[in-house]
């Protein structure tokens, strides 16, 4: 008997075929102790152990490549962290095993990050990936991961860890469904980039059983477990035909009358420019340059590393706009010579532009190798500064900028509720703003964006998050200047034509989100999108705001 759920749709798409559960995680080894002579080579097992999978990891992610190959680096880092190794072999020369005391040392730091505050709680899973594999390879089980099979099939899992996400198989796994996760975790966003339908925050999703028929729509988030005929040719006459108008419509982003609406690529590196070229996109919105630091947390990368990286992807995009964002570091993405180790909650400390104030040299080499990468190149740069919390951030930012003898647009993000509330007062000191609508939710909400638990918070539909954009934008257009979202808002086609209705000037996203923004964009007139969203602002809820905004558009 057909039944339907409903979690959060992240990626779009239909995907329907049979289910298969994500591997069991590895189970805890026994706590036996082990005579003082075996210490020493304990330790070198685990060790060895530790170096395999760190190894495996940045295997995985270079034949990812892109985003996936920045996310699976930064937990092989995780991996091989002096001090939980440290700690590993603390246990271990008092009695315990390897395989114990990688485990027993990992619990110990899975504690302090789940009471670090919630933004740090949301890098568990990441961890306990890395735990199962090591301790899985000690105990010489197969590690966890994608189930094999020969069939392609739907994939359930708890939640998915970037090692797995990275390397799905489009051809086997047609779509997946997690019980964790939200809008904005590596997952879901590993997920637009493969463009494989998926819906996360789903609790229950465990329960379905193996080889249970279900479809998946990651556009809504519906899942229809036994689907009847009529609802499987339903979706897939509605999936043929969301195709047929993705190929239907190219060139520039703009709305049926006419009003132009640059739609932009958010990358993280080289690696991610032959997509964003295939989706047409018409320049970067978000260049996100920290995962260029995060190859070494111990040192910055040199200045010339720099140069011919920044140069790569402002190559690619001749006559184009490049918007990079110097160095997001701190909170989930520390780094030793630049993070304060002993903050209580690094969401709320020391992050972004407040640790480039705080260390003026590593901005000052960033902002030189861009302006030496840009050098001769006809490409349209700006430079933006992430977590911009008043006039006085943006004045010290542009002044960095112009002590370095950048020739571009300086921006400022909009990620704090503040400068969103004050950003007319932030425009008198730069030049447009970018709407990072993840960590606006995330401040905005006090809800963390890894936590499947308050992903109700994390939608970009709520309408006190529409009312913060409004405020940008409308500042922005007094201004005389421009206003961009580069958030994931901007990837969700319907929620693009409300973004335009409320005057955002572009909209950046993963490259696979692009010809559905496109093709949905040339269906409406500004008009339609401005009405849209005037009735999501004045619904209550983020589900109102979703309903009340396609009522609109469909014409009802």
């Amino acid at each position: 008997m057909e039944t339907t759920l409903r979690g959060v749709g992240v990626s779009h798409g239909v995907a329907i075929g049979e289910v298969r559960h994500m591997g069991t995680a590895v189970l805890e080894p026994p706590a036996k102790q082990i005579p003082a002579d075996e210490a020493e080579r304990e330790q070198g097992r685990a060790r060895q152990a530790v170096e395999a999978v760190a190894a495996d990891l940045v295997a995985r992610g270079n034949l990812a490549g892109g985003e996936a190959q920045h996310v699976l680096e930064a937990q092989a880092m995780m991996a091989q962290d002096p001090e939980l190794i440290a700690d590993v072999d603390r246990r271990i020369a008092v009695g315990s095993t390897a395989e114990r005391g990688v485990y027993d040392a990992f619990a110990a730091y899975r504690a302090l990050l789940a009471n670090a505050g919630e933004y740090l709680a949301g890098r568990v899973a990441d961890l306990d990936d890395v735990r199962n594999r090591i301790v899985a390879r000690l105990l010489g089980v197969p590690m966890p991961g994608v189930p094999d099979s020969d069939e392609p099939y739907v994939l359930i899992a708890r939640d998915l860890a970037p090692a797995d996400t990275a390397l799905l198989d489009p051809t086997l796994v047609l779509g997946f469904v997690t019980e964790e996760g939200g809008p904005t975790s590596h997952s879901a966003i590993l997920a637009r980039a493969l463009g494989v339908p998926a819906v996360v925050a789903l609790p229950g999703a465990g329960e379905i059983a193996e080889g249970t028929v279900v479809a998946v729509d990651g556009s809504t988030g519906e899942i229809f477990v036994e689907p009847s005929q009529e609802k499987r040719a339903e979706m897939e006459s509605a999936s043929a035909a969301r195709k047929a108008a993705l190929s239907a419509v190219t060139g520039p982003g703009a709305t049926s009358d006419g009003h132009k609406v640059p739609l932009l690529a958010n990358v993280g590196g080289p690696g991610d420019v032959p997509a964003a070229l295939e989706a047409g996109a018409e320049g970067v919105g978000l260049f996100r340059t920290e995962f260029l630091f995060l190859d070494d947390s111990k040192q910055a990368p040199s200045e010339e590393k720099q140069v011919e990286a920044y140069r790569a992807v402002l190559e690619a995009f001749p006559e184009g706009r490049v918007v990079v964002r110097v160095l997001d570091a701190g909170a989930d993405k520390p780094l030793e010579f630049l993070t304060p180790g002993d903050e209580p909650n690094p969401a709320l400390g020391v992050r972004g532009l407040r640790s480039l104030l705080d260390h003026p040299d590593v901005l000052r080499t960033q902002l030189t190798a861009l302006s030496r990468a840009a050098e001769g190149l006809p490409v349209y740069l700006e430079v933006m500064a992430p977590m911009v919390a008043d006039r006085a951030d943006a004045k010290a930012f542009a002044d960095a900028c112009r002590e370095a003898g950048l020739q571009a647009k300086f921006g400022a993000m909009v990620e704090i509720p503040s400068a969103a509330l004050r950003a007319r007062s932030i425009l008198q000191e730069v030049e447009f703003l970018s709407l990072g609508t993840n960590d606006l939710a995330q401040y905005t909400f006090a809800a963390d964006r890894q936590v499947g638990a308050v992903s109700r918070l994390q939608d970009p539909w709520q309408p006190a998050l529409l009312d913060l954009v409004a405020l940008s934008a409308e500042a922005a257009r007094a201004e005389g200047k421009s206003c961009g979202v580069c958030g994931e808002a901007a990837s969700d086609p319907l929620l693009a034509c409300v973004l335009t209705g409320l005057g955002v000037t572009s909209l950046s996203m993963g490259a696979a989100s692009i010809p559905y923004v496109r093709a949905t964009l040339a269906k409406h007139t500004l008009a339609q999108c401005e009405r849209a969203a005037s009735a999501a602002r004045a619904a209550d809820s983020a589900d109102e705001a979703r309903l009340a905004a396609q009522a609109v558009l469909s014409g009802e």
